[in-house]
C-alpha cells in the first residue's frame, strides 16, 4: 500500500515522527480488509496488538511516497504474527513484527477456520 507523508506526520524538521510508522502499519493492515469490502471487526471482535518489535532504519520525510507491505509470519490458535516493512523506492526505512490477538468483550477469541482462511486470503 502506498502512503504519502504529509506535514502532519512529521516533526519540526520534516522527518516522520517515530510513532507514525506504527500508524502507517495499522492503516495498511486495515486497508487489506477494506480492499475486499470487509472490516477488521469480525463478529463484534477486533484485533489488538499484544506485542511488537520495531526497527527504525532510515527516516521518511515530508512529501515522500512510501510503500507498506504486510505478510503473515505465523497463525496460532488465538494469535496472528505479521511482519510489516516500510520502503521508499528500494530503501528499507522501517520494519516491525506485530503479534495480534482477536478480542471480543475483553476476552481473547480463538481464530476459527473461517477467520484463518480470510486472513490468509487478505495477506497473500
Amino acid at each position: 500500500m502506498q502512503i504519502r507523508v504529509y506535514y502532519e506526520d512529521t516533526d519540526a524538521g520534516g522527518i516522520v515522527y517515530h510513532s507514525n510508522y506504527l500508524n502507517f502499519c495499522e492503516r495498511a493492515r486495515s486497508e487489506l480488509f477494506f480492499q475486499k469490502n470487509l472490516t477488521p471487526i469480525i463478529d463484534d471482535a477486533h484485533f489488538v496488538v499484544r506485542r511488537m518489535e520495531c526497527d527504525f532504519i532510515k527516516s521518511a520525510k515530508f512529501a515522500d511516497l512510501i510503500e507498506v507491505s504486510s505478510k503473515i509470519v505465523e497463525i496460532k490458535k488465538s494469535s496472528l504474527k505479521i511482519f510489516q516493512e516500510i520502503k521508499k523506492d528500494n530503501d528499507i526505512l522501517f520494519n516491525a513484527t506485530f503479534l495480534l490477538v482477536l478480542v471480543k468483550n475483553g476476552k481473547i477469541k480463538r481464530l476459527d477456520s473461517s477467520i484463518r482462511e480470510t486472513l490468509l486470503e487478505l495477506f497473500l
